[in-house]
């Protein structure tokens, strides 16, 4: 199944945007956002169960970023506040089985779909 993330942009320091992820159906038990900024490697930001709703956030977005579910629409959401500079890059949202304490390691994914540009300036 593919994933698609969506809503991206460019947004001042400080600022706030709210990406979705969104597919026909979610086959996997946890959904997880991450992001890849140029010459940098793919980092884990975000992760949700769909069942149970248990969250996990890397350190450098603790506090600033929220993961979410949308059961009803099939979307899963990242809210993102308090905006820096590093946080710019490209986000992407795939799905895994993988047990929790390895959600955070981006081989445990597929990532099938395009992701969605996040550009933070002054």
């Amino acid at each position: 199944v593919q994933l698609q993330a969506s809503g991206g942009g460019l947004v001042q320091i400080g600022g706030s945007l709210r990406l979705s992820c969104a597919a026909s159906l979610f086959t996997m038990h946890t959904v997880s956002w991450f992001r890849q900024a140029p010459g940098k490697e793919r980092e884990f930001v975000a992760a949700i169960r769909r069942i149970g709703g248990g969250t996990k956030y890397a350190d450098s977005v603790k506090g600033r970023f929220t993961i979410s579910k949308n059961v009803g629409k099939n979307t899963v959401l990242l809210e993102m506040t308090s905006l820096k500079p590093e946080d710019t890059a490209v986000y992407y949202c795939a799905e895994t089985r993988v047990v929790w304490s390895g959600v955070s390691d981006p081989r445990q994914y597929d990532f099938k779909g395009q992701g969605t540009q996040v550009t933070v300036s002054s």
